[in-house]
């Protein structure tokens, strides 16, 4: 007989007990648990409306003996606060002097305002544009809401995005993925395309992190080098592989700040980049041939491949095999490794998806009207995407093991 879970025993039991308490309150449906769930909200709002009344007279209800004011409890008046689950009917206490001022619902509140910010951020970081933020707002909370009050409450943001950028980083990383993505900001009465670099790392334990995004000007070697540089005076002492994309002056910026970093130039950017103008009744074949190349088990069966490659279509297209022959030494990094992490660093896949979702959240905005708009939309949307990254990769153990085999002294020594 299978072995029983104690767990999902357990869960049984409580959801048991739950439909039993449920039943006994004559709920049967979807809506009535969450007509349920805005009375117990309202519960505890009232119970703490009681505690902060029994604090400001310094003593409870009824406790007299304790009482060391004049001032007294003067029944209750009725409020309604609008809130994501619907109207919530409060009794809320008064004193007799009229001096208790509540704080977990403040007077003149109509509504559980750090709920409806809450609801906001999450639109927000899921792309919505400011007009349908507010028709969503209009339709749950009945709420009006203005572009400035949608940029107030997200401008909170701003503070938490430059502590995260500044916060500090592991010593050391297995691989940190490097790349820009672009989009258009105004700036000065114009329209001009901005790159936001990002950077992902991973951890020696096998957890991804977004190390930071920046905002800078068209994509740079020289803004790479900042970057670089900003990473190491957050606590970043050694990345033992970085994966970058082909960028002229790239390898000599990491070099400057890591000079013991082995890089690794992302093969599909390369391959991209070399096949942009073949003739479509060429480029299967092409490929097929490429695929040879950046396919083969090692090195020097790359290297041939290559010659023969060059010899078939350097009549026709000569600049495909000069430009792979130029990038080299950082191409034919990852065939000095074992498969799994070949797997790991010959793309920059990883950080691509990233950047995939991003545009998928930002493409209602065709234009952001500052710098900071467009980065707080991006940690916010950030935030969203790297929940689900919760764990390792699954080939971890392996990779971590082979890492140590090539990198033993840099790892003993962190």
């Amino acid at each position: 007989m299978p072995k029983k879970n104690p767990e999902r025993e357990a869960r049984r039991e409580r959801r048991k007990e739950l439909m039993t308490l449920l039943e006994g309150a004559g709920i049967t449906d979807v809506a009535g648990v969450q007509e349920l769930y805005k009375e117990m909200i309202g519960t505890v709002l009232e119970n703490g409306l009681e505690g902060e009344l029994d604090e400001e007279l310094g003593y409870s209800k009824y406790d007299y003996r304790n009482k060391e004011t004049d001032n007294c409890r003067n029944g209750h008046s009725e409020k309604a606060v609008r809130s994501s689950f619907g109207e919530i009917e409060l009794s809320v206490p008064r004193d007799r002097k009229g001096e208790f001022e509540p704080q977990m619902v403040k007077k003149h509140q109509t509504s559980l305002s750090g709920d409806i910010e809450e609801k906001i951020l999450s639109m927000y970081a899921k792309g919505m544009s400011t007009s349908d933020i507010e028709a969503h707002i209009q339709e749950i909370y009945g709420l009006s809401v203005s572009d400035s009050t949608v940029s107030r409450v997200t401008d909170k943001i701003l503070p938490v995005v430059k502590e995260w950028q500044q916060r500090p980083l592991e010593s050391i990383y297995a691989v940190v993925f490097l790349d820009a993505i672009h989009f258009h900001v105004r700036s000065e009465g114009q329209i001009v395309k901005k790159a936001v670099y990002i950077a992902i790392g991973i951890q020696m334990d096998g957890i991804r992190d977004v190390l930071g995004m920046w905002v800078g000007e068209n994509e740079s070697a020289k803004f790479w080098l900042s970057i670089l540089n900003g990473l190491r005076n957050r606590g970043v002492q050694d990345i033992l592989i970085a994966c970058v994309d082909g960028l002229t002056g790239f390898t000599n910026a990491i070099e400057a700040v890591y000079p013991q970093t082995e890089i690794q130039q992302c093969i599909i950017h390369q391959i991209r980049n070399t096949t942009r103008f073949v003739s479509y009744k060429d480029i299967k074949k092409l490929m097929a041939d490429l695929k040879q190349v950046y396919g083969a088990v090692d090195e020097q069966t790359a290297l041939y491949q290559l010659d023969q490659f060059e010899e078939k279509w350097q009549g026709k297209y000569p600049k495909i095999a000069q430009s792979w022959r130029a990038n080299w030494p950082n191409l034919a990094t990852y065939f000095k490794y074992p498969q799994e992490v070949r797997t790991l660093i010959y793309t920059t896949n990883a950080i691509e998806n990233f950047n995939r979702q991003l545009r998928k959240v930002t493409k209602a905005k065709s234009v952001f009207p500052t710098d900071d708009s467009l980065l707080k939309m991006l940690y916010l949307a950030m935030m969203d995407i790297t929940k689900k990254w919760t764990g390792r990769r699954r080939d971890w153990g392996i990779i971590h093991s082979q890492l140590e085999v090539y990198f033993g002294d840099r790892i003993d020594a962190d």
